[in-house]
């Protein structure tokens, strides 16, 4: 997600309709639309639980390449879902993030419309250590949501769009943040400390630093700090995916 300002938006009808900007090709909408700078949410908790299965000698590759795609397919789907309803609710019309493809005016709408877990796959069977796995990168999985609807939060409620953060408002959706990160980091050492991971997996606790950078950029307005917050966010997934499997393999 890239920065962008209330009145340099690139999803704004100003942006689209200055002579001196060239019009974005299709290929660049679809791929912002996609929001690659969040794509690590979907590949952490495969890692993730593909470190267990490893762990365990119970790995099974084409299914876990299997679980990788259909992970990362939902998301993008997923984005492109949300694309298309914030477009036709009119939560775009002042868009603070990224280019999205159905208001961008280069891809119809129409074209937009349509477009637990690893260690199963793997194992046939979910031990202690993914539940864990799987609570951690879901925990940041949400605080990057909650990030974006806070990002969001006054032009989703001028769309009458009910996110959670338009109903608990900034001090709540703050605070869930806050805890959702936490609950992230404690994971690993709980995991370790019942007996379901090997204690290396507290190394994950070398990610507080990304997660004290996300976390202070919930405490901002500005839109640009907002989404160097999201990007942390994913960041922070990945990186604690990395140093679990690390800790796992040990």
């Amino acid at each position: 997600m890239t920065p962008t300002s209330r009145s340099a938006s690139p999803t704004s009808p100003g942006s689209r309709s200055d002579p001196e900007r060239p019009a974005p090709s299709a290929a660049r909408v679809w791929w912002s639309a996609a929001r690659p700078a969040t794509l690590a949410a979907s590949v952490a908790p495969v890692l993730a639980g593909t470190a267990v299965a490893v762990h365990d000698g119970r790995v099974r590759t084409l299914p876990g390449l299997g679980a990788l795609v259909v992970a990362v397919a939902i998301q993008v789907g997923t984005n492109y879902a949300n694309d298309y309803s914030d477009f036709v609710r009119g939560a775009d019309r002042r868009r603070l993030g990224p280019l999205r493809a159905a208001s961008s005016g280069v891809v119809p709408p129409a074209h937009v419309r349509w477009t637990a877990g690893t260690t199963y796959v793997h194992e046939l069977r979910v031990p202690p250590a993914a539940w864990a796995a799987g609570c951690a990168t879901g925990f940041m999985a949400c605080a990057i949501l909650a990030l974006n609807n806070l990002r969001d939060i006054d032009t989703d409620a001028e769309a009458r769009k009910r996110t959670l953060a338009v109903r608990i408002g900034r001090r709540w959706t703050r605070a869930l943040i806050v805890a959702l990160l936490a609950a992230a980091l404690l994971t690993g050492p709980l995991a370790a400390a019942l007996g379901w991971a090997p204690w290396w997996v507290a190394l994950t606790l070398l990610a507080l630093p990304l997660a004290l950078l996300a976390a202070r950029a919930a405490w901002s307005t500005a839109p640009p700090v907002l989404v160097g917050g999201l990007k942390r966010t994913a960041e922070l997934e990945l990186s604690w995916a990395l140093l679990w499997t690390l800790g796992i393999l040990l």
